[in-house]
């Protein structure tokens, strides 16, 4: 195994809460299809998959019997690695209990902790409340799944450090940036540096990955390779493979992602050695 300084884990968020066959035929809606879609993007480079599912209309939901079957198919591939990852937002709106439920009961290695409440596109909010948060990280302790901290703006990296100071939070971390979201951060190179910085203000020594949403995907690819950091791709976050033009599937991304990788003289990251870099 070479020096895991010169690795970079692939995340593939293949699905998400907000994008529907209208936006793009191609994104995978129910558990088939997400399932059969993260096999491939194992097969391509990535190491994490970040799991959504949707109700059989396409709506956002925290089902836990999708999940379930979700789950299942993923771990039924036995040459399958692929370390998991579930989401605890899910949609807007939806019950607290709902979102805590999937990561409880089937207990995948990682799960997010969005670390704040924001106003969601401008139109909505997405509440994740005190309370709700320190629930939630008693629960990944109480399970042993290990909590992704998504922030999408510098305050939250704050409240992440006082929920280090009270223990919700235990050693090691890991960041999630998540850039360009509307009501969050821009998706810039200089906003990433800063938001890097202020992680290691708060949180020395941390991983971390980032995404951008739109036309600030390939930047913020671009700038977490280089600086040291790891990243997500996938039609959660982008449905346009570049301006004008949909994304065939999630494995575009991943190759890509690859590819760039490998450009920098850098490695892709396996499932072990992602769980090393990550003390899963």
């Amino acid at each position: 195994m070479s020096d895991l300084r010169n690795k970079r884990i692939i995340t593939v968020a293949t699905t998400g809460a907000w994008p529907t066959k209208e936006n793009n035929p191609n994104v995978p809606l129910q558990p088939v299809e997400i399932a059969e879609e993260v096999y491939n993007c194992w097969k391509a480079g990535a190491a994490i998959a970040h799991l959504h599912v949707r109700e059989d209309d396409s709506t956002p939901s925290m089902n836990f019997q999708k999940f379930d079957e979700v789950v299942g198919l993923i771990r039924a591939k036995k040459d399958c690695d692929i370390i998991l990852n579930i989401t605890t937002s899910g949609g807007i709106g939806l019950k607290e209990a709902d979102r805590l439920k999937p990561f409880y009961e089937l207990k995948p290695e990682i799960a997010t902790f969005d670390c704040g409440t924001m106003n969601w596109a401008h139109s909505t909010i997405f509440e994740n409340s005190p309370k709700f948060l320190v629930k939630l990280g008693g629960m990944m302790q109480e399970v042993g799944v290990k909590p992704e901290i998504e922030v999408f703006d510098p305050g939250m990296i704050y409240n992440a450090a006082y929920y280090i100071k009270t223990g919700v939070l235990k050693a090691p971390y890991h960041f999630q940036f998540c850039m360009r979201v509307p009501g969050g951060i821009k998706g810039t190179t200089k906003n990433l540096v800063f938001m890097r910085d202020t992680m290691e203000e708060v949180a020395p020594g941390s991983t971390w990955s980032a995404f951008g949403v739109g036309a600030s995907a390939m930047e913020i690819m671009y700038a977490a390779i280089a600086m040291g950091g790891h990243i997500r791709v996938g039609m959660e976050d982008n449905v346009l493979y570049k301006r004008g033009v949909l994304a065939e599937s999630n494995v575009q991304f991943v190759e890509r992602a690859r590819r760039c990788i490998e450009e920098f003289t850098l490695e892709v990251a396996t499932p072990a050695e992602a769980r090393q870099i990550l003390g899963l």
